[in-house]
């Protein structure tokens, strides 16, 4: 194992390509596809979630336009690449345009951005002005010689998301940035390279109907490792650090990989649903820290991308009893519509990454989550909204995985009550057991912990089993209208867990067995007995 001084520094939070290559930052080499794509003088587009490196793949065409193969010394694209131009290269960052509630400040943030970025990169224009932004790019780019200017766009859609849930607004942004993109086709001349990135795509915002010669590459196959890491570029670059880790945790390094792509592979992007890949972000902290362990870093402090965040001001996901089913969707709607009325929480979820194709058969793409923490984080999204926005420490229904290691029955009686006395009924009934299974094993989930709804074995299938540590919990639920069934109803259950044997197959864990009935009046499990 090279000693920790040895290995290369890990580039967590370096989205620029120069300073990575001159600080020496361990640098995962994409540039054979970055080769593919800068040899064609095409206009292409890249959807992919937050923090898979987007803005470090924008930085990479930068500086190859810019300065050649300067910071490219023993990278795959040094002896492909044989172009000595080099070009005028705008690189345009929209997250730095979302700062605003009206029309005419989105104007204002614009121009402003623009006249910036012309000051900056000293382009100087037929038209003066240091307020128009738009007009003085546009005349700027009309008097450009052909393929003389390399234009990089990153985050395209961060102010149309900002106002996703005010209708004229957003329309208003939309025709904005539709007249910018039009411009761009109609010098598409002076254009040698076109790149832009986002994390949605709007197909119907007229951004690209303006720019109908857009090569979409999102979901090409050729490119579904561009972003992400594979399996086998983790076990090449990153051999140093799983050595580290391994030594660490005490944990043999097959071991270590095979927890590490449970918890942050499994993100795929093309439509042939094959080539899976890590979550850079995920892998890159655990790395850098592996005594924490292999923690959740997806939902990290609620940082949640800002379309998802709007997009639940004035909708809610699907009911918990769709969490742990697998969806589909049409290939062909993977991109969104412009009408916020219209968008699909499943098609949401999946550009997000908190969904990821799995299959696709014929036109239809099946989606699931990627990974264990994934799973974890659309858990703890679900928790979120099912309590109103509260946490589980607030309704008093914490520390579950240490109670159901360490308590007994009585106190998972009362801790899951809390949980459930807390729940919004009016968005979220339970009137049937599914309901009722749902919320709690999304409650569990929330909690890092695996559970199994409807567990088959020989004699029947269980509501619910979860494994916590050296325990094995097996759950029977029944639901009563009125509280003077409720011991008949416990009675079945308390049958059904012995005469079918549930929790049997378990190894050498303790296993508990736990029949409750809840009242759909009460709201709240008003009858348990450990079996």
């Amino acid at each position: 194992m090279k000693k920790e001084s040895q290995l290369q520094k890990l580039p967590l939070g370096t989205s620029d390509f120069s300073a990575l290559r001159e600080m020496n930052q361990l640098y995962v080499d994409k540039t054979e596809l970055v080769y593919q794509l800068a040899s064609e003088r095409q206009k292409f587009f890249l959807a992919r979630p937050r923090r898979f490196g987007k803005s470090l793949l924008i930085s990479t065409f930068e500086s190859l336009f810019k300065y050649g193969l300067r910071d490219f010394k023993g990278l795959a694209i040094e002896k492909l690449w044989k172009i000595d131009k080099t070009y005028q290269v705008i690189k345009l960052d929209f997250s730095r345009v979302k700062n605003f509630s009206s029309s005419q400040e989105f104007a204002g943030e614009l121009d402003s951005y623009l006249i910036d970025v012309m000051q900056q990169l000293g382009l100087v224009s037929p038209f003066k002005t240091k307020t128009d932004g738009l007009r003085a790019f546009i005349n700027w780019l009309d008097v450009q010689p052909s393929n003389s200017v390399v234009l990089l766009i990153d985050e395209y859609d961060a102010p149309l998301t900002t106002c996703l849930n005010d209708a004229t607004l957003f329309n208003s942004v939309r025709s904005k940035l539709a007249k910018f993109y039009s411009v761009v086709k109609s010098n598409d001349s002076a254009i040698r390279f076109f790149f832009m990135t986002g994390i949605t795509k709007f197909n119907k915002a007229s951004i690209f109907s303006a720019l109908n010669n857009l090569n979409d590459i999102s979901l090409n196959p050729t490119y579904g490792s561009l972003l992400g890491y594979t399996h086998e570029e983790v076990e090449r670059y990153f051999s140093g650090y799983l050595d580290k880790a391994s030594a660490i945790l005490c944990m043999d390094r097959r071991l270590l990989l095979k927890e590490l792509t449970r918890h942050y592979d499994g993100f795929c992007f093309e439509r042939t649903a094959r080539q899976k890949v890590f979550s850079p972000w995920s892998l890159l902290n655990f790395l850098a820290d592996p005594e924490s362990g292999m923690i959740d870093y997806w939902f990290e402090s609620g940082d949640r991308p800002t379309v998802l965040v709007e997009y639940m001001k004035s909708h809610i996901l699907k009911n918990p009893e769709e969490y742990a089913k697998e969806k589909s969707i049409p290939l062909a709607t993977f991109s969104f519509s412009s009408d916020v009325r219209s968008l699909s929480d499943i098609g949401l979820l999946t550009q997000t990454g908190y969904l990821t194709l799995k299959k696709v058969v014929g036109t239809t793409a099946y989606v699931d989550y990627p990974n264990e923490e994934v799973r974890v984080a659309i858990a703890q999204l679900y928790i979120q909204q099912i309590l109103s926005g509260k946490t589980v420490e607030q309704v008093g229904a914490d520390n579950i995985v240490y109670r159901l290691q360490n308590e007994n029955p009585e106190s998972i009686f009362h801790l899951l009550n809390r949980l459930f006395e807390s729940i919004d009924y009016k968005d979220y009934p339970i009137t049937q057991e599914p309901s009722l299974r749902a919320i709690v094993q999304v409650f569990f989930s929330g909690a890092g912990l695996k559970s199994l709804v409807e567990h088959h074995n020989a004699h029947g299938r269980s509501d619910l089993e979860v494994d916590v540590v050296n325990r094995h919990w097996v759950f029977e639920f029944k639901l009563v209208e009125e509280k003077e069934n409720a011991e008949k109803k416990l009675a079945e259950a308390v049958s059904q867990i012995i005469t079918r044997n549930y929790g049997s197959s378990s190894d050498s864990r303790e296993v508990l067995r736990m029949a409750l009935v809840f009242s759909v009046k009460e709201r709240k499990f008003v009858k348990w007995q450990q079996v």
